[in-house]
């Protein structure tokens, strides 16, 4: 591991607002596992209930300026990266104030407007997109970097290889940020990668690889700062290994108790990445009534989430397809129109396309 910073590099007001942010994802998970359970959450639902110091640190060390991508365990980026507690849990509602219309829910939560491109529920699918992204930047001679999300299940992919060697050999602005939570769905990475330091695969294609403590919020941010701004100065691309656990099951679906036991968890927990951003700031001479504050707070984000997205309208039958295709697409649905050859009895569609 490198160690990139000391504490003191993040002032104490940053860090109590990052420890909020924390907070808010917890508090946030927590509750859409009990929406989930109450069937108001439909498809898929992945938590990243311990991984919140990976999350804040690498949101806190990007610019506005720069994008971000994301695999589907998503809910803690976004979140951390600023989009509305009330659009993410009104899009986990499926509802039209959701921030990708009520159409994507958990997996494919985005906010262009925040330089957010996506959660991308196809695994390793959006490795090629941010990496596209990178090249965008390139060539619009724009001074900013991508970080691209992704777990450790997915660095086995085609798409991973084929991403790193065109980033390094086109001198691209991306940092790819692997999320290893020791387990690809059920599978553990020592199982899974015949090379588990994960970070050392960066080095095959001449860019540089680092492991971090994910669990530690000020190395996650110093580590993400210097590779981000390296991205940014110099277009090289790097490999950042964030080292977290997940204490939920890979979805809301898994108990997560097959492959692993409650010893295990219960070690993970007692390294709580809270808890120690609380030890910090505490040691700092931060009152405990203003860090049992940020939480209060972050708890009354989550009640006002759920109620907004509760009132929140489902999306009109017939604008489903809307905004999920480029302008002028819609002529491919001719073949489909009730009618023709091989057309669908109905089509809801009426409504457009979108821009």
């Amino acid at each position: 591991m490198t160690v990139h910073a000391s504490p003191a590099e993040i002032e104490t007001d940053q860090l109590l607002g990052m420890l909020e942010r924390m907070y808010l994802i917890r508090r946030f998970e927590t509750e859409a596992e009990r929406q989930y359970k109450q069937a108001k959450i439909g498809g898929y639902c992945h938590l990243s209930s311990g991984q919140e110091a990976t999350c804040v640190g690498t949101m806190d060390a990007m610019t506005d300026d720069d994008l971000l991508v994301t695999g589907y365990r998503s809910h803690g980026f976004a979140l951390a990266r600023h989009v509305p507690a009330t659009e993410v849990m009104a899009e986990l509602f499926g509802r039209v104030d959701g921030c990708a219309r009520g159409r994507g829910g958990s997996m494919h939560l985005l906010d262009p407007d925040l330089g957010y491109y996506g959660g991308w529920g196809i695994v390793g699918g959006q490795l090629p997109v941010a990496t596209g992204l990178a090249l965008a930047l390139v060539r619009q001679e724009r001074p900013a970097a991508v970080l691209c999300e992704l777990g450790d299940g997915a660095v086995n992919m085609g798409a991973w290889h084929e991403s790193l060697n065109l980033a390094s050999l086109w001198d691209l602005p991306i940092v790819y940020l692997v999320v290893n939570n020791i387990y690809g769905m059920g599978t553990s990475v020592e199982r899974a990668s015949a090379e588990p330091e994960l970070f050392r695969r960066a080095h095959a294609h001449r860019m540089v690889g680092e492991r971090i403590d994910g669990d530690d919020i000020e190395e996650v941010h110093a580590a993400t700062s210097e590779l981000l701004q390296t991205a940014r100065d110099r277009h090289r691309p790097a490999v950042l290994e964030a080292l977290t656990y997940r204490y939920r099951g890979h979805s809301v679906a898994d108990a997560g108790l097959s492959y692993r036991d409650r010893d295990e968890i219960k070690e993970h927990q007692e390294r709580d990445p809270i808890k120690r951003v609380r030890s910090v700031l505490s040691e700092r001479g931060v009152e405990d009534e203003q860090l049992d504050a940020a939480d209060e707070r972050a708890q009354e984000q989550v009640a006002e989430a759920v109620e907004f997205a509760d009132a929140s309208p489902e999306p009109p039958l017939d604008q489903l397809a809307y905004g999920m295709y480029a302008k002028g697409s819609d002529k491919q649905f001719a073949r489909m129109r009730p009618g023709s050859p091989f057309g669908e009895r109905e089509l809801v569609f009426d409504a457009g396309l979108g821009d």
